[in-house]
């Protein structure tokens, strides 16, 4: 069985303590892999590293650094159809997922971020003749960058191409869940020739390694993506050492439908918003709210469209859904579900688990569900699930829906479906959300601050992730 190694200083080593971790593969449930049982010791080494090579890096001139980037980038296209398979493997989604949006956004990424040190811009301030004041943007150390599982390639290199980009290097850790991209990415950045020390990667769990990374005196930068219990956690033993904290954390995102949508479009995106990567992305519209002028139509069309998705083998083109990433995970949709029966709501489509043929008979596998007539503010429609599972309701007016869509402890994103662009400006302005979408979903600008507001997170990154800082604002993005 292949041992995963951790990346630190350029080098692919074993753990110090020699323990590893079963790494299993979600569509068959069985491990195939070893993962690093990692602790305090590897971290402490890889920091130190990072702190070493910040030295150099820090100073290395921006055209260098963008062009190191550039070849990473390419390295990773190199290396695009092991990665699909890996992620796929690792993660449980199909491959045609992987290959569309994962896969593709790790080099984007790298990229975006090598381009737009070369044209970042400063501030002037003259003060009558007195005296000139200016910005300068600088490096700040060593980030402690902590990725998850449900888009690990992709979000592990949104945390580290800015971070490295602008200077600065970086110890991550991913998902012990899953490991394997990461493990691959360890293998391009040498073949790349990333400089020894610029990126360490240590893999483990969050108890032995996220939190002596977190708190090491050496980390002034975190940033976390996960979810909203840890993000807590984090949040309290890092706040009395006053570091930079960057934290996007769970979400119950509304996806709002008026009667003057339309229909067809706002049908497609619903479907897509609950069940993509299998409901395991924190921006899915898990509360789908519907006016109730359309609402028995659209409730009819939507469980046509998603009874048609098939949940099957990740590596089979037709598949729309694959497996979710871990036994544990499937047993609390599933308990999810169970409880939304006991407090009356209607299970109109879905609603078990799916049990596949052959060596997929073990896989972690469950029917994209919809519920019916559950209050707006019961748990399930209060409690992130993180599952192809979606709860309709519907509303009368614009102020009902307001309300209901702001119910919950979360504010991360929001989709508004209207033709009326006032109304959807309107309603974009009083959704408690970090960002929100009109007449379209996941449509990403790496340009626009992004996080949440609530317990969905706090320090919204803008174009340098984890470095720069927004006040409470807010992203509206409208498909034109």
């Amino acid at each position: 069985m292949e041992k995963i190694l951790n990346y630190i200083n350029g080098e692919l080593v074993e753990p110090k303590n020699g323990k590893y971790l079963d790494n299993f593969n979600p569509s068959t449930g069985k491990p195939y892999s070893l993962i690093p049982d990692s602790g305090k010791e590897d971290i402490d080494l890889a920091v130190e590293a990072a702190k070493e090579a910040f030295i150099t890096w820090s100073k290395t001139p921006k055209q260098n650094r963008s062009d190191i980037l550039m070849k990473l980038a390419d390295t990773i296209e190199k290396h695009f159809d092991e990665l699909v398979k890996a992620e796929s493997k690792d993660n449980g989604k199909p491959e045609t997922l992987a290959a569309h949006v994962d896969i593709p956004r790790a080099p984007a990424n790298i990229r975006f971020f090598a381009g737009a040190i070369l044209h970042n811009s400063s501030q002037m301030h003259e003060m009558d003749g007195a005296a000139i004041n200016y910005t300068l943007r600088q490096p700040v150390g060593v980030a402690a960058c902590i990725s998850p599982w449900n888009l690990p390639l992709y979000l592990l290199t949104w945390k580290i191409a800015p971070a490295i980009a602008a200077g600065n290097t970086v110890v991550a850790k991913p998902s012990e869940v899953t490991p394997m991209t990461a493990y691959l990415f360890s293998k391009i950045c040498i073949e790349a020739g990333l400089p020894k020390g610029v990126l360490n990667i240590v893999h483990g769990l969050g108890s032995r390694t996220g939190d002596p990374l977190t708190t090491h005196p050496d980390t002034p930068i975190v940033s976390f993506t996960g979810g909203t219990v840890t993000g807590k956690h984090i949040a309290s033993v890092t706040s009395p050492m006053f570091k930079k904290l960057s934290l996007e954390l769970g979400g119950k995102n509304p996806n709002i439908v008026f009667s003057d949508a339309d229909f067809d479009k706002a049908v497609s995106f619903a479907s897509r918003a609950a069940f993509t990567n299998q409901g395991q992305i924190c921006l899915c519209g898990s509360r789908l709210f519907i006016q109730e002028e359309i609402y028995e139509r659209f409730r009819d069309a939507l469980v046509a469209k998603a009874s048609k998705l098939i949940v099957g083998d990740p590596s089979e083109a037709s598949t729309n859904l694959g497996a979710v990433v871990s036994k544990e995970h499937m047993e609390k949709i599933l308990n999810k579900i169970d409880l939304a029966k006991v407090l009356g709501g209607k299970i109109i489509l879905g609603g078990d688990r799916k049990i596949l043929d052959g060596n997929l008979k073990d896989g972690y596998y469950i029917q994209p569900t919809i519920i019916e007539g559950l209050p707006f503010d019961c748990e399930v429609n209060q409690e992130e699930i993180f599952g192809p599972v979606v709860s309709i309701i519907p509303f009368k007016t614009e102020e009902e829906v307001i309300e209901m869509a702001n119910s919950t402890k979360y504010g991360l994103s929001a989709s508004i479906f209207t033709e009326n662009l006032s109304r959807g400006h309107r309603v974009a302005a009083a959704i408690e959300s970090g960002v929100v979408w009109i007449n379209t979903w996941l449509l990403r600008d790496l340009r626009i601050p992004f996080g949440g507001m609530k317990e969905s997170g706090l320090g919204r990154e803008g174009g340098f992730k984890s470095l720069e800082f927004f006040t409470e604002s807010k992203n509206v993005c409208v498909k034109i």
